[in-house]
């Protein structure tokens, strides 16, 4: 509360501010100096250099003329402004106007700007100079602030940037020009998506085929037998820069004219599934309609697939082979075609081999492989416990005791497996458990959630070597795993920002081993900073209890792990095997596996009538190639 003191004061100010405020002038004693009247650099007498900026967003022959139309009225326009100097017309023709990217005319005339050679920019409309409301408002400032200032005139909108009163009605036009891009995107968005369900696919200009008149892709009689010697040398062992060089010396033309090939080229005709007669739309989209950068299609957007669209070049079959082909040789393993075995008894029932240069299979493969082997109520089968235990004489019943899970003890001697950064690496634990047997087979039971690692032969295809001679001690040594790791970690539900470490439990005879992991089982480490700070865990994309920190990662457990020692005594035994019941004839650790078809067995085209079509598109240079008169590689049926 304010005293009677404090008050008086306020109050004794107040008038005091009063009295100045009510003295009068001596008019004598007061002179007003006006300010300079402000220069109107559209219109006056003053010289300027004036530059036009046109643009079209399209280049078909309807804009065309629009764009004709802008440049002849405006040198007409700049004509009849006397102390006008045209400097140039700038135009961008088929650019849209919502990002400054491949707008070349435009940005050679903001450099001319820069350098002094233009005093004032005329444009028909703010849509017209920009899109995008950033880049609009920025560079109407940018040219502003120049040395020489540089004036816009938006004709359309009446607009001059240099007016004082200018910014709030260009910011408005400015968005206005941006959200109707962005309305025009939707509409071609919708558009599109009902020309598909319609059943009319985008089917633009592609090597092997001409267009008729309803625009439905027809065989081109000169240009299929160049897409059928692609695919006919790939699969018989060439590799795409080989073919390329063929075609260069024969003086094959490409869809657009040129007849020099380079391996990109091969590979983007061996990808297009139209040679085949289907159609996949939707392959790339534009997420940002401002800069119009294309991505790759991995499932953000709706696709549709159309079979048998038009007659095919090469069958499905070839292209589907191909396809096997072309994704493993990133691998290194070009020259056969990748095959899943299951094993269908034993202890490694259900199981599927890995090849780790294999990439063509998708999880569902490994996850049907795998259910053929198991029946259906094995298949829904819940990891609960028995609701009745039988003992025989002597046994001793373990309900309410629990196995100790790993985590409890010394890590570096644990047996385990870590999966990181498209690599796996098993610990030292598990490599001399093996002994001299570095060369293993990996394998996923999906259904049952388990990983297992195996001793294989040297020349097995999907022997990787797991370990080192260092010192006269086999060491651990990383598996490279860009073909496959992400696959398994699809199957597994697993985060791809985080690295999994699982503890196993070996299974041995004189002559086999094989480590046996539970999915189920894994620890996680999580970066540090996922957990602390503005970052909670939920941001760690599931639920975790840190268990200990060590550098910059925290081991973590699943959240169910909290309150318990381990896992139940039986829950436990239906996890792995009981080696007890079964005989070393059951084990069958080293079974190969039957072969499991995915999808209907490819009848690819046989080596015979590949040699005999490439011997003849080639000629004269097919004669003097080697692989005319020879096989090279092998592709077994898959």
């Amino acid at each position: 509360m304010i005293d009677k003191s404090t008050r008086k004061q306020l109050a004794e100010r107040k008038e005091r501010v009063r009295r100045r405020i009510n003295t009068k002038v001596d008019p004598e004693n007061y002179e007003f100096i006006p300010a300079k009247k402000p220069i109107d650099y559209y219109d006056n007498d003053i010289r300027q250099r004036v530059a036009v900026y046109a643009r079209v967003s399209t280049d078909n022959v309807q804009q065309t003329s629009s764009y004709e139309l802008q440049k002849k009225y405006y040198e007409d326009f700049v004509v009849h402004h006397p102390n006008w100097t045209l400097v140039k017309i700038y135009a961008d023709e088929g650019i849209s106007g919502t990002s400054l990217a491949h707008r070349d005319e435009f940005n050679s005339m903001i450099a001319d700007c820069r350098s002094g050679k233009i005093d004032m920019i005329i444009t028909k409309s703010v849509s017209r100079f920009a899109r995008n409301v950033v880049d609009c408002i920025s560079m109407v400032r940018m040219l502003a602030e120049l040395p020489s200032p540089v004036g816009v005139f938006f004709e359309s909108e009446c607009i001059f940037s240099l007016k004082d009163d200018s910014q709030m009605a260009l910011s408005f036009q400015a968005t206005m020009a941006q959200e109707e891009s962005h309305i025009r995107s939707r509409s071609m968005e919708t558009s599109l998506r009902m020309r598909l369900d319609g059943g009319l696919p985008l089917t633009p200009k592609l090597l092997g085929y001409s267009h008729d008149a309803d625009g439905n892709l027809v065989v081109n009689p000169d240009e299929a037998p160049t897409v059928k010697l692609i695919f006919y040398m790939y699969l018989y062992g060439y590799s795409t820069s080989d073919i390329a060089a063929a075609l260069t010396e024969l003086g094959r033309k490409t869809y657009l004219g040129n007849v020099k090939w380079t391996s990109n080229s091969i590979v983007q005709v061996l990808r297009n599934e139209r040679h085949c007669g289907d159609v996949l739309t939707r392959k790339t989209f534009t997420p940002n309609y401002l800069n119009h950068k294309a991505r790759k299609n991995r499932g953000d957007r709706p696709q549709s697939l159309y079979r048998n669209h038009h007659e095919g070049i090469v069958s499905r079959d070839d292209f589907i082979a191909v396809q096997h082909l072309l994704n493993n040789s990133k691998y290194g393993n070009r020259s056969i075609l990748p095959e899943l075995r299951v094993i269908d008894s034993g202890l490694l029932r259900g199981f599927v081999t890995i090849n780790p240069r294999w990439a063509g299979f998708k999880p569902a493969d490994y996850y049907q492989a795998s259910a053929s082997i198991h029946p259906p109520d094995e298949q829904q089968a819940d990891a609960s416990l028995p609701s009745s235990i039988t003992l025989v004489p002597g046994d001793f019943d373990m309900r309410g005791f629990e196995i100790a899970r790993s985590e409890f003890f010394d890590n570096y001697h644990r047996p385990y497996v870590l999966f990181q950064d498209k690599r796996i690496k098993f610990s030292t634990t598990c490599v001399r458990s093996f002994g001299k047997d570095n060369h293993v087979e990996l394998l996923v039971n999906p259904v049952e959630m388990k990983f297992a690692v195996r001793t294989a032969a040297k020349s097995s295809r999907n022997a990787v070597v797991f370990s080192k001679l260092s010192d006269g001690k086999y060491q651990p040594r990383d598996i490279a795993g860009a073909a496959y790791v992400e696959t398994l970690f699809q199957l597994f539900g697993w985060s791809p920002d985080l690295k999994y470490r699982i503890a196993g439990a070996l299974f041995q005879t004189e002559t086999e081993s094989a480590y046996i992991f539970d999915v189920n089982d894994a620890e996680a480490f999580i970066k540090s900073y996922l957990l602390s700070g503005s970052k909670s865990t939920e941001q760690a994309k599931e639920p975790v209890q840190p268990l200990s920190v060590s550098g910059k990662r925290v081991r973590a457990v699943p959240e169910e792990w909290i309150g318990s020692f381990g896992k139940q005594y039986y829950l436990h035994q239906q996890s792995f095997p009981p080696v007890c019941d079964q005989s070393e004839e059951d084990w069958k650790i080293r079974m190969e596996g039957q072969l499991y078809e995915t999808g209907q067995k490819l009848r690819v085209t046989g080596f015979d009538v590949l040699r005999d079509y490439i011997c003849q598109e080639l000629g004269q240079y097919g004669r003097r190639n080697p692989k005319c008169s020879k096989k090279v590689g092998k592709i077994p049926a898959v």
